[in-house]
């Protein structure tokens, strides 16, 4: 099967009528991403490019670049969310339970929802063995949480020809791999369907920073447009936004107080349905 196969085409205004919660016009999710990196592998970004184009390792300043996050800039969000009543979606590395447990014990403890992340930070295609992985994956998360996680995100949202059937038979319900619509949708898997739920690659604060290095006020005009939209649109079919976030990008000091104003701009509104990942594939299992 091809991997396009996976994902029939359904027209958005073919959709069928959904109704989300209390009649809310968009669901709004929060997808923070806790990575570890290895200091022995190249970084996959860099903030400061090789000296003389001599790539060099370990890569200490990259690799610091991203430490920061998970010692620093997690908690900026963690606070910024939870000042604000706001859960999130987290997508973590299985081994972040071991090699950074005060980050997974304070989203335990703020009531987020535990995503696979893969189990350390590595595309897929880069795996020798996928299914493994994915096993240690919901391993670590259940043997940390108690319960199995729902959802997947790849790191790199990279996927092979196989890897859904490998998420599927590990008992995964969605995935965050394919953002090709505003709302959930089914894909197809050897083991039977598997949801979609809507991620981003817009208001994302990878791409607006670290691709395409946009100033540090750009992430919360991003999220202000997209929203907006989103909004107006929902009052004929509801729609889900996802913001994703990387706390060595929106946790620096520089730019968590626009990502607070963006949150802000969207408590603001009428008809908002704030949910976690899981809590989006519920409601459309039982809404369509």
């Amino acid at each position: 099967m091809r991997m396009t196969d996976r994902a029939p085409y359904v027209a958005f205004p073919d959709r069928p009528r959904m109704r989300l919660p209390g009649g809310a016009r968009v669901a709004v999710w929060f997808i923070v991403n806790i990575e570890e990196w290895a200091i022995e592998r190249p970084m996959p970004r860099q903030v400061l490019t090789a000296p003389m184009g001599n790539v060099l390792q370990p890569d200490l300043p990259n690799w610091a670049w991203h430490e920061y996050g998970n010692r620093v800039g997690f908690w900026r969000i963690r606070d910024a969310l939870a000042g604000r009543g706001l859960r999130a979606s987290m997508a973590l590395n299985g081994n972040i339970v071991n090699s950074y447990p005060r980050i997974a014990e304070a989203a335990l403890a703020a009531g987020w929802e535990f995503m696979g992340h893969g189990f350390v930070q590595r595309p897929m295609h880069h795996l020798d063995d996928q299914r493994a992985a994915i096993e240690a994956t919901v391993e670590a998360i259940r043997g940390f949480t108690g319960r199995p996680p729902r959802g997947w995100e790849s790191p790199g949202v990279s996927e092979t020809e196989s890897t859904l059937d490998h998420l599927k038979a590990a008992g995964i319900d969605y995935v965050c791999n394919w953002p090709i619509d505003d709302l959930p949708s089914e894909l197809i898997t050897r083991h039977g369907p598997i949801l979609q739920v809507p991620y981003t690659l817009e208001t994302n604060d990878i791409v607006v920073h670290a691709i395409q290095h946009l100033p540090s006020d750009a992430f919360m005009h991003r999220c202000i447009a997209q929203f907006d939209r989103l909004w107006a649109e929902g009052a004929d079919q509801p729609r889900v936004m996802a913001i994703s976030l990387h706390p060595y990008l929106s946790g620096v000091p520089h730019r968590i107080g626009y990502l607070e104003r963006a949150i802000d701009h969207i408590l603001g509104h009428d008809g908002v349905a704030w949910m976690t990942g899981e809590e989006i594939a519920d409601w459309y299992l039982a809404a369509r």
